[in-house]
């Protein structure tokens, strides 16, 4: 590609104190190119767009405009320069209507100029029909739907005819049919000649809409190219999936069709006005292992928490053959279905012992006794460190206490939300073991939500896929091995 280089960094670093958030990032984007950044949660994709924009001072490196450094100017000046940036969260002025808002973005920002030129309205209109909102021009913010105050902040980053565009989560939130519309319109970002930037967790979504592709893991970059070469890298592959994907047979004989003990149908979740989920469906047999595997931001911790009893939602979700909608999450839990959250929300200053016994009040003295010893044995680690607070636990250790207070509610199923987050090899081993010591001693059944498909496998008897906020695939996980292991991507 010949076209002229838009926007250059070059061993771009950022550190907040020990952590290196960024680190020695060196890339371009050229005109009429859009090129996708990716990776997962905490990869330093929206710190390196933040360190562009200026929003945020770099530590070490540049960022050039056409050749231009403009590594220190601060944000206001980038965008007079010609950058404009797509924030994932839309911020509207709620008073103004949505033409006020666009036409505040093209108001001249010097003092020397207190009043916009005559044509601002034409072009605040113009804007409007270019981003498709041409029909809402007079409406107020807070009655838009979703996709519409994506538009809105698409005008805005257009609106001084930049010569880069930064876009964060562009489909976060959206249907898959918006998903499209939003695709063809930054396409045309690229053919009216500016360069693109774009972050998203929806891989697929991004691989079909750009040119290259550039991945990042824990502030570094692991591969650039095309989607297909990078999606294919074995790094890429193992950063998101965590390996080989690999099945074993007995595991696809064994997720039989068992007695129902929870069961989702068309369940919608809803955050203001962006969609979590949209109509999603499940069964879980008794006794059953299901994984559920989703990239992040696929809505599997909005699953887990509707079920929970956390967030609102439509639809209707059964478990033990009782309608969970009027229960709160208390009543949920005591009843048998218990969440172990993927943040551990476990007490730092209190002792494993003191932990753990917070998850079995609702039993019986001799219940609880029962249930600490039979945890003891399963985590051998926690038995060791049953007097040490919490906050001093390793990451390995702080999940697996994390895990047993929940059994200490004494489950009938078990929500498992990314367990393995954060987790190094070998501590996913230990876990790994632990969860199939649950299975031999106890008659649990499980759901685990991950994105490392290849911990999710091996113990499940049935796996879903959930992709931006929808089941697309059902099945075992050999089939899965064979059907999904090069598209899960």
């Amino acid at each position: 590609m010949n076209a002229p280089v838009r926007l250059q960094v070059e061993n771009l670093s950022k550190r907040y104190g020990g952590l290196v958030a960024v680190k020695n990032i060196t890339l371009q984007v050229r005109a009429g190119e859009i090129v996708g950044l990716i990776g997962p949660n905490g990869s330093g994709k929206s710190t390196l767009m933040k360190l562009v924009m200026g929003i945020e001072p770099c530590s070490a490196g540049t960022v050039s405009l056409e050749g231009t450094d403009i590594t220190r100017w601060p944000s206001h000046r980038v965008a007079r320069a010609g950058v404009g940036i797509v924030f994932q969260h839309s911020r509207p002025l709620h008073r103004q209507t949505v033409l006020e808002n666009i036409k505040l973005a093209l108001l001249p920002d010097s003092l020397l100029r207190l009043f916009a030129d005559r044509d601002v309205d034409a072009r605040a209109r113009a804007i409007a029909d270019r981003v498709g909102l041409a029909a809402v021009v007079n409406r107020h913010p807070s009655t838009l739907p979703f996709a519409d105050l994506r538009r809105m902040e698409m005008a805005k980053a257009i609106a001084r005819n930049p010569k880069v565009v930064l876009v964060d989560e562009p489909f976060a939130g959206l249907t898959m049919s918006e998903v499209g519309v939003f695709s063809d319109l930054i396409r045309s970002f690229r053919d009216e000649g500016r360069a693109v930037l774009l972050v998203d967790h929806n891989v697929k979504s991004v691989a079909a809409l750009v040119d290259r592709v550039f991945a990042m893991y824990l502030g570094e970059r692991i591969a650039e190219g095309t989607a297909d070469e990078v999606m294919r890298n074995p790094t890429v592959r193992r950063v998101y999936l965590g390996g080989e994907i690999t099945a074993s047979q007995h595991r696809a004989a064994a997720g039989a069709a068992k007695p129902p003990l929870l069961e989702v149908e068309d369940v919608s979740v809803f955050y203001g006005k962006a969609q979590a989920l949209d109509k999603v469906g499940l069964h879980v047999g008794q006794g059953e292992f299901v994984s559920i595997v989703g990239l992040n931001g696929a809505g599997k911790t909005t699953l887990f928490n509707a079920m929970s009893g956390l967030v609102p939602y439509s639809g209707k979700i059964t478990f033990d053959g009782n309608d969970l909608r009027r229960k709160t999450a208390g009543a949920i839990a005591r009843d048998g279905l218990v969440q172990c959250p993927e943040s551990r929300e476990l007490f730092g200053d209190m002792s494993v012992h003191e932990n753990l016994d917070l998850g079995g009040q609702h039993l019986s003295a001799a219940r609880r006794r029962q249930q600490f010893d039979w945890l003891l044995e399963l985590f051998p680690i926690l038995k060791e460190r049953r007097g040490q607070a919490a906050r001093t636990l390793s990451g390995g250790e702080q999940q697996m206490l994390a895990i047993a207070r929940a059994l200490m509610m004494d489950p009938k199923l078990l929500i498992l939300d990314e367990p393995t987050l954060g987790l190094a090899p070998v501590i996913l081993e230990q876990l790994g073991r632990a969860l199939e010591r649950l299975r031999e001693s106890s008659p649990v059944t499980i759901v685990l939500g991950e994105q490392n498909v290849t911990f999710a496998l091996p113990h499940a008897d049935r796996v879903y896929v959930l992709e931006h906020a929808r089941i697309v695939w059902e099945g075992d996980p050999v089939r899965f091995a064979q059907e999904m292991g090069t598209g899960y991507l």
